[in-house]
């Protein structure tokens, strides 16, 4: 490596890390105002829900065409998924934990 190479890179490297920087920064400096936005907060109430529900309709789709004689096992861990769900303050990651397992103990055991 050259010594005309070494301060193009450490500009390379320092231009690129503002703009990351940048990036990363924006959205937050952007969100103050939005919050007072009617919009956004009606975004905020349904996008988690409708984002959820074409996840769900996705996978399911996707389980159903890929193992037809497995319909039980699917509904019965999408049961539980959402037993665990309603039953466990609503803690997703939990729910979706539960589920995966039971599908998985179920398609392995049966």
């Amino acid at each position: 490596m050259t010594e005309a190479a070494i301060p193009y890179l450490i500009a390379a490297i320092a231009i690129s890390g503002l703009i990351t920087f940048g990036l990363r920064a924006l959205p937050f400096a952007i969100l103050k105002p939005l919050r007072r936005s009617r919009l956004v907060q009606r975004l905020g109430i349904w996008m988690p829900a409708g984002l959820l529900c074409i996840l769900v309709i996705a996978v399911l789709r996707d389980e159903i065409l890929a193992r037809p004689g497995y319909l039980w096992a699917i509904a019965a861990a999408t049961a539980v998924t959402v037993i665990v769900h309603l039953t466990c303050k609503r803690r997703a990651l939990l729910s979706i934990a539960a589920g995966t397992a039971c599908y998985v103990v179920l398609l392995n055991v049966f």
